[in-house]
């Protein structure tokens, strides 16, 4: 009997086990960690995404709209908007010379600040979805990731 996505190819009405698809299991696991990402992140008022672009100003002081919209993977209107509301919050600086030179973003101390707690918040989720209670086959794919991105 031919299986295709969770139904029977002998059309007898009865549900077959989905084939196993990598893409979906790493996507089901990436939504479940996103979710305790956030769920972790709430309490320090940032996002997977507001965390994400912290990072990335962080790592490379002086990153401009452009490479930050690049390196975040999201439009240069989103990537205005978001520095906004993290310059608002005392979490980055603009420091644009004049209007219409290019920007310069780089973290305040407030966001080093912030950013250090994030990866503590980061280091429990870890724990929780890899560490040594976690599901084995989890622990498996943490240890797995880990080794590949070790330098």
């Amino acid at each position: 009997m031919r299986e295709t996505w969770g139904v029977s190819s002998e059309n007898d009405g009865r549900p077959s086990p989905p084939t196993t698809s990598a893409s979906i299991v790493v996507l089901t696991l990436a939504r479940r960690i996103e979710t305790e990402l956030n769920a972790a992140l709430a309490p320090l008022d940032l996002t997977v995404r507001r965390l994400g672009l912290l990072g990335h100003i962080a790592a490379v002081p002086g990153i401009s709209f452009s490479d930050l919209a690049r390196m975040s993977g999201i439009t240069v209107q989103s990537v205005h908007a978001a520095v906004k509301s993290l310059a608002g919050a005392g979490l980055v600086r603009d420091n644009t010379a004049r209007a219409g030179s290019a920007s310069t973003i780089e973290i305040t101390p407030e966001g080093a600040r912030l950013l250090g707690a994030a990866r503590e918040a980061v280091g429990r989720v870890d724990e929780l979805m890899f560490g040594a209670a976690a599901d084995p086959i989890q622990r498996k794919v943490g240890e797995t990731i880990r080794a590949a991105f070790a330098p």
